[in-house]
């Protein structure tokens, strides 16, 4: 196990480093200045981030994934379509409300509506969306179809918002679509998905495993947008810089805020575990060797998600912040500056590895590990660069969402639909707490120096919507490169075949 755990966190070590390297470059530039306490707290807590997704990734590995896909695969062969469908919405809803990536969100913006209302609603988009995938695979049905229709209800929303003059929820909306998929639900779906696909089997099984997280990624906007249109209240955002200030006392700080994530953390894990020790008590009954293997990986989960949230909490979200107000001051450099963060800070991000190990097992290294990441940091580096041009412009996210989703909808129609559901469940592994409590504290601190307080709401927040939509255009252009080099080679061997057959013919005569 300590093998194991050594092997995670050299992976974890070589995904972060690149993030501290920029940060501590920019240090020495005349660009920014931090206080050489600051500077201490930003290493230290880097130093616990590799910890923490280390031993998260052991925990996914020995816990999240296989519980998953042993309530996918155990309830499937059960063929009790009932039972798989009300676990699933009743999984999704529990999962999300207890997410902490969701906390993080919440915990930037007051709401004039009932909070209890706003997360609720969230995790019902989660459960019913959840519901759907499991349909979709059960069924075998197209995932790129259900996206454009569900991507064409969502265009609908946003034209009656903008009509109603609800443009409070609109970014909030775009954002929650990306938190809800966070480092506890993501690798939990996503074995549901192998486990279904692959207990129903048929011709590609695994491609048939993707497109859940998509879907469960597109629920909450439409549940956060309807409940926009329905509520006569909106939205306030914390912007006072003292919110991202680090306090005079970072020990103390340090283990409140851990204490805090241990009750969020242990809610969702102990619903998770809850849920499982029911279905495996009636459905499951699986031998006792498996149940210990699980609950070591569960105490894995727990103390990885533990650390890696308190790290980035205490050390990445105030400093995020003050880069942000100072680099505001050259926007040019700010637009540079926020694609590198961008490109750097997906490889942090637990969730995204998960996938990418999916995707290279499923498709038997057809697609790998290294090429969904340079895809996914070309995405992310873009969209955190736009959205750095969007606060200094300022300018509505609807000139960049309307066409991106256009873009990528389109181009489904023209590469495998295996790249089509990689590319949307990227999105939603994509946005996760560095994210949330990095580059969003970054954006907030820009756009407070380039357009003041009150554009926050429309040019600051988003950028998590941002960082969700373009993934799915650079992985399905990786598929329609794909496609290209496959034609050409089909051209070339055609043409090998021709010309043998005139040699043949020439030797003939």
């Amino acid at each position: 196990m300590i093998g194991i755990l050594w092997s995670k966190i050299k992976e974890a070590l070589v995904s972060v480093l690149p993030v501290v390297a920029i940060v501590l470059i920019l240090c020495a530039t005349p660009l920014v200045h931090l206080t050489s306490e600051e500077i201490v707290i930003f290493v230290v807590c880097a130093l616990l981030l590799i910890l923490g997704i280390g031993l998260f990734n052991v925990g996914a590995d020995l816990a999240m994934s296989p519980m998953g896909e042993y309530i996918g695969s155990g309830l499937t062969k059960t063929k009790k379509l009932s039972v798989l469908l009300v676990v699933s919405f009743l999984m999704g809803v529990l999962i999300t409300v207890a997410e902490p990536d969701l906390s993080v969100l919440a915990g930037q913006i007051s709401q004039k509506v009932n909070p209890t209302v706003l997360i609720v609603s969230i995790g019902v988009g989660v459960g019913l969306f959840l519901l759907l995938g499991v349909l979709k695979i059960l069924f075998k049905k197209s995932i790129s179809a259900m996206l454009i229709f569900f991507y064409m209800v969502m265009f609908a929303l946003i034209a009656l918002l903008v009509v109603n003059e609800s443009g409070d929820f609109l970014a909030l909306g775009l954002d929650s679509g990306g938190v809800t998929t966070g480092p506890i639900t993501a690798p939990f779906i996503i074995a549901v998905g192998v486990g279904i696909a692959g207990t129903i089997g048929g011709r590609n099984s695994g491609e048939n495993s993707f497109g859940l997280l998509a879907l469960c990624s597109i629920g909450p906007i439409l549940t956060v947008m309807i409940l926009g249109l329905t509520s006569s209240g909106g939205v306030d955002y914390r912007i006072s810089p003292e919110t991202y200030a680090t306090g005079e006392n970072v020990f103390k700080d340090f283990f409140l805020e851990m204490w805090k994530v241990s009750l969020e953390v242990g809610l969702a894990l102990l619903l998770i575990c809850a849920a499982f020790a029911v279905l495996q008590l009636v459905y499951l009954k699986l031998p006792a060797l498996r149940i210990k293997r699980i609950a070591v990986g569960i105490a894995y989960t727990f103390v990885g998600l533990v650390v890696f949230l308190t790290a980035v909490s205490v050390g990445f979200l105030p400093i995020g912040f003050k880069l942000g107000t100072q680099i505001a001051e050259k926007p040019w450099v700010l637009v540079l500056i926020g694609f590198v963060l961008g490109m750097l800070v997906v490889l942090a991000e637990p969730a995204v590895h998960v996938l990418n190990k999916q995707v290279e097992e499923v498709t038997n290294r057809a697609i790998t590990r290294k090429s969904m990441m340079v895809a996914l940091s070309i995405g992310v580096g873009i969209s955190i660069g736009l959205s750095m041009l969007r606060v200094w412009l300022d300018f509505s996210i609807l000139y960049y969402v309307i066409p991106g989703y256009i873009i990528s909808l389109g181009l489904s129609f023209f590469v495998p639909s295996i790249y089509t559901a990689i590319a949307f469940d990227s999105g939603g592994v994509a946005s996760g707490p560095l994210t949330s409590t990095f580059i969003l504290p970054f954006a907030i601190g820009a756009c407070l120096v380039c357009q003041g307080e009150n554009k926050i709401l429309v040019d600051a927040f988003g950028i998590v919507a941002m960082v969700a939509m373009t993934p799915l255009i650079t992985i399905q252009l990786l598929g329609f490169r794909a496609v290209v080099a496959r034609r050409v080679r089909n051209k070339i061997a055609q043409r090998r075949i021709i010309t043998a057959d005139d040699d043949q013919i020439i030797d003939f005569q």
